[in-house]
């Protein structure tokens, strides 16, 4: 075991009321230069509100500096020994990892940790395996005698040399596979003695098996080794919270052991938020009535997003919140706009469109219920893929002073809506009000409470002039073709 590390002095109970940010994209520079950046930049990331920060898989992937930590092929290696062509993982070396961790505590930022137990790739030597394979549309059925696979299945990590742990993983661990050595072909095999775990998702009749070699995490000899692995990385690093990957495809019983568990051990609360991809919120629910110390990102809400950013016009935007996670468990639910797998390319791909992005992120910054987190691509850009959302800065240092207070709903029209948050009373500097189009330009109705009678409020987002409050509370407030306005007391002097 290495010498503990230190966490931050303040340990979050949950995500309730903190701006998250995910550090990364997926086509970020394989130059091992993001822990650097990171640790450089915690400050200015402070300075913008952020309270939480979702960094990347630290571990080395199968394809060592180039694999953006998914592809996960050894998980005691962050980026210190010579495994896969390189020391340095995508990111970084292990040392800047820590000192990132580091840098983040001292700006008072609480670090999340991407966990990805579902699957490994990039075995050091093959077996033979007694393997069915099954229908990849319906996992559960069986379209094969048995027959012998050869599979890379053994991961004896020779340049760790059984430093921090001597487990080495066989093809007892797994469940499945997708290649054979043997016949150079791609299927989906069920190895012989395996069954898919029943609470995993039921896409595709069981959504068990992703890719790669399948982690069998129903096998006693791979909870014990997770055990240790995650006690061994909260003590080394000191992360705050987990972002759970791929949880639909691992067994929900699992993680309902795990946490609790691993909470216990470290005497860490390690709030965790999982990435269960549907958009099925019913899904979503069931899934949390199964393991409740968790939140879920609200799937349904980004594809929302989207919908209302690719229908010119037509979606229904006094639906924007129905059927999504943040409306039936507001408690468990992290909002975002867009992530890596959403980017334009990838196999999730469901990008907001540009013209939109700025109201969805208005839509989760300033709400009172859901825990917002920012892409990393639309506040810095990502390449030639994803351009930085101009004005995504300002609103998020806007978020602290002007999301506070009751919340007033008005969306009660197809393609105009709106909502203010009232504010503290006795402090004139809090509160906001925001309107929205996708067709033609509109106004809506909004109420601020009658203590605000006689205030000026300024648009700060949508060249409108200032507003003034009714002597009754209310207050009319105008938005533009497929546009966005945001107003916020003139006392804010934002």
């Amino acid at each position: 075991m290495s010498e503990e590390h230190p966490s931050s002095d303040t340990q979050p109970q949950d995500f309730h009321d903190h701006l998250l940010l995910q550090a990364f994209a997926w086509d970020l520079p394989a130059d091992q230069s993001l822990w650097r950046t990171i640790a450089a930049t915690a400050h200015d990331l402070a300075e913008l509100g952020i309270e939480g920060v979702w960094l990347p898989p630290a571990y080395k992937g199968y394809k060592g500096r180039e694999d953006v930590g998914y592809g996960v092929y050894d998980m005691y290696d962050l980026g210190e020994f010579d495994q896969k062509g390189s020391i340095a993982t995508k990111y970084g070396t292990k040392d800047e990892y820590l000192a990132a961790i580091d840098a983040l505590h001292e700006a008072g930022i609480h670090v999340i940790a991407d966990i990805v137990f579902n699957h490994r790739l990039g075995g050091d030597e093959t077996e033979e395996v007694r393997a069915r394979r099954v229908d990849p549309g319906n996992r559960m059925q069986v379209i094969s005698d048995e027959e012998t696979i050869r599979a890379w299945t053994r991961f004896t990590f020779p340049g760790r040399a059984g430093t921090y742990s001597d487990f080495q993983w066989n093809s007892q661990c797994f469940k499945g596979i997708d290649w054979d050595e043997n016949t150079k072909s791609n299927a989906v095999w069920l190895f012989d003695g395996k069954e898919w775990d029943p609470s995993a998702g039921e896409e595709l009749g069981n959504y068990d098996y992703l890719m790669g070699c399948d982690v069998d995490v129903s096998s006693p000899q791979v909870n014990e080794e997770l055990d240790r692995w995650g006690r061994w990385y909260v003590e080394t690093t000191g992360i705050d919270a987990l972002r759970l990957d791929a949880v639909k495809h691992i067994g929900s019983d699992f993680f309902a052991r795990w946490l609790p568990d691993l909470r216990a051990a470290t005497g860490k609360m390690l709030p965790a938020v999982g990435e269960y991809w549907s958009y099925d919120v019913g899904q979503l629910c069931a899934y949390l009535d199964r393991v409740p110390d968790v939140a879920l990102f609200d799937v349904p809400l980004h594809f929302h997003f989207h919908e209302a950013s690719v229908s010119d016009g037509n979606f229904d935007l006094s639906q924007l919140y129905t059927n999504t996670l943040v409306a039936a468990r507001p408690q468990n639910a992290v909002t975002f706009v867009e992530n890596h797998d959403t980017q334009p390319g990838q196999s999730l791909e469901s990008t907001v469109a540009p013209w939109f992005k700025l109201s969805a992120y208005a839509l989760i910054l300033f709400r009172d219920s859901g825990v917002p987190c920012v892409f990393w691509g639309d506040l810095l850009g990502s390449g030639d893929v994803l351009p930085a959302v101009c004005e995504l800065p300002f609103l998020m240092q806007a978020r602290k002073t002007a999301a506070q207070g009751p919340q007033f709903d008005a969306f009660d029209n197809p393609d105009v809506v709106g909502f203010a948050r009232q504010g503290i009373e006795g402090e004139p500097s809090t509160g906001c009000a925001v309107v929205l189009s996708d067709r033609l330009a509109g106004e809506k109705r909004l109420f601020l409470g009658q203590w605000r009678a006689g205030e000026n409020w300024v648009c700060a987002i949508g060249e409108h002039p200032s507003v003034v409050i009714d002597e009754d509370g209310w207050a009319t407030f105008p938005v533009s073709d497929g546009g966005l306005s945001v107003y916020f007391p003139e006392a804010a002097h934002l």
